[in-house]
């Protein structure tokens, strides 16, 4: 009805499970880059340092920022070409 055709449930299964391997590779990039950019590699202390914090935050929005931008312009070009 709300023009959609349905998918069956084997391929809805496949797409969940892609979208998560998708995401669970993504989070292992932002996680590794971000701990060798920001984390100091002696530990002494159990808590972050407020500059490690920063770092890590700052790391994480230009992270997902890029991201997002790529997706955008893919997208754009993918439409572009299917026109």
């Amino acid at each position: 009805m709300g023009g959609q055709a349905q998918m069956d449930p084997n391929a809805q299964m496949m797409a969940a499970e892609q979208e998560m391997e998708m995401v669970t590779t993504m989070f292992e990039h932002l996680n590794d880059l971000c701990y060798k950019k920001c984390l100091i590699q002696r530990y002494s202390d159990e808590e972050l340092t407020k500059a490690e914090s920063v770092c890590i935050d700052r790391c994480a929005a230009k992270y997902f920022q890029v991201n997002r931008e790529v997706s955008d312009k893919l997208a754009k070009m993918t439409q572009a070409n299917s026109l």
